[in-house]
């Protein structure tokens, strides 16, 4: 069976974020976790760390690759990022539910279409996916 390169890359800077939000690792990585499973990705393990005196990182290990985030909760920011291999994981589904738990005030986001030749830069359209109550 021969595999594609294809793959799909969105990365987001969030601005304006609750600083407890971005302060909780253990509770990121639950929301990280959840995000991988709503864009249909296998998640194969994560790590997580909380910094003192603030800040956290999770790493999503996605058997399709991985998503992850890097917080500065005294700038209410974070840097997120998610790719994927393949066509049938959407990237952006995951994005997208990340920005619905983190209700940022601003997002500035690209999306790279890479393993095809020359990378491709989009601006995706960014959306908070409607969440289950």
């Amino acid at each position: 069976m021969e595999y594609s390169t294809f793959g799909r890359h969105v990365a987001v800077d969030t601005w304006g974020v609750d600083f407890d939000l971005l302060n909780n690792a253990e509770w990121l990585q639950s929301q990280m976790v959840e995000a991988a499973e709503v864009c249909g990705a296998t998640v194969m393990s994560v790590q997580s760390k909380q910094f003192e005196p603030q800040g956290a990182t999770v790493l999503v290990l996605l058997s399709e690759s991985h998503l992850s985030i890097h917080t500065y909760p005294e700038k209410g920011f974070a840097a997120l990022d998610c790719y994927t291999c393949g066509e049938t994981v959407d990237p952006q589904l995951a994005i997208d539910f990340m920005i619905s738990v983190l209700k940022p005030e601003q997002t500035h986001a690209k999306k790279l279409i890479r393993g095809m030749g020359e990378l491709q830069v989009e601006t995706p359209a960014m959306k908070q996916a409607v969440l289950a109550k």
